[in-house]
């Protein structure tokens, strides 16, 4: 009796900011042997070039075009995904706090995220891929097999924010984070092209009081159950 190998799912996650998304889809890709993509981090590479170019953020022709000239890729690492940008690994420098204030503008440029989608969906055609983002349920991935859409409290989201932080030694105040993270979800849910927003056909997944173990484990059972693996006798 063999067992039929299993077909690779999509699988999208999306969510706000510091909801938990990056540390569970890096996670479930791990216990799924897929390859975790963060898209947001693509995003954020493009932010720090036009930083460190000093360009106008508001200048949407000059950042558009930078998009269509960069070349930004990911790929799988241990513990975490690496960003390189026009060939340099840029991944200790893209969580910044100029960069986390400045991402959603850039990211609001249709010209720019017609750029990154497109390499997105390149990536995601082979199947066997976890996804994280904003947008991917809703438009990067509308097909994909398995959504999740992950929410938590923003006093919850601030302590991820500031742990994370720490990692990086940036010390930051509480109330500052509370600010920059409101102002994200409004500029995040509001923006023309691709507002975050959940798809009518993802799963809610609360993570305020959730252990990553938790969230982990929940995504991973509800994939294997979309997998549906089958033995055949031969």
């Amino acid at each position: 009796m063999h067992r039929k190998e299993q077909k690779k799912i999509t699988i999208a996650i999306d969510g706000p900011a510091a909801s938990g998304k990056s540390t569970t889809a890096k996670l479930v890709a791990q216990k799924l042997g897929y390859l975790h993509i963060d898209t947001g981090a693509m995003y954020r590479a493009l932010t720090l070039k036009a930083l460190e170019k000093k360009l106008d953020l508001t200048d949407k022709e000059k950042i558009v075009s930078l998009a269509q000239t960069s070349t930004i890729r990911l790929e799988g690492g241990n513990p975490t995904t690496k960003v390189f940008l026009d060939g340099t690994d840029i991944t200790d420098k893209i969580r910044t706090p100029q960069v986390n204030r400045s991402v959603s503008i850039v990211s609001s440029y249709q010209g720019v995220r017609e750029v990154m989608v497109r390499e997105q969906q390149r990536i995601a055609v082979q199947g066997g891929v976890v996804f994280e983002g904003r947008d991917i349920g809703t438009v990067v991935l509308p097909l994909a097999e398995l959504k999740i859409f992950m929410v938590a409290g923003v006093h919850e989201r601030v302590k991820r924010r500031k742990k994370d932080l720490a990692l990086c030694g940036i010390e930051a105040e509480e109330k500052e984070l509370i600010k920059e993270i409101e102002t994200r979800d409004r500029k995040d849910s509001t923006r023309d092209i691709s507002p975050l927003r959940k798809a009518a056909d993802a799963i809610e997944l609360d993570t305020s009081n959730l252990t990553i173990k938790e969230q982990v484990d929940f995504i991973v059972a509800r994939a294997k159950k979309t997998i549906h693996p089958k033995e055949t006798v031969l």
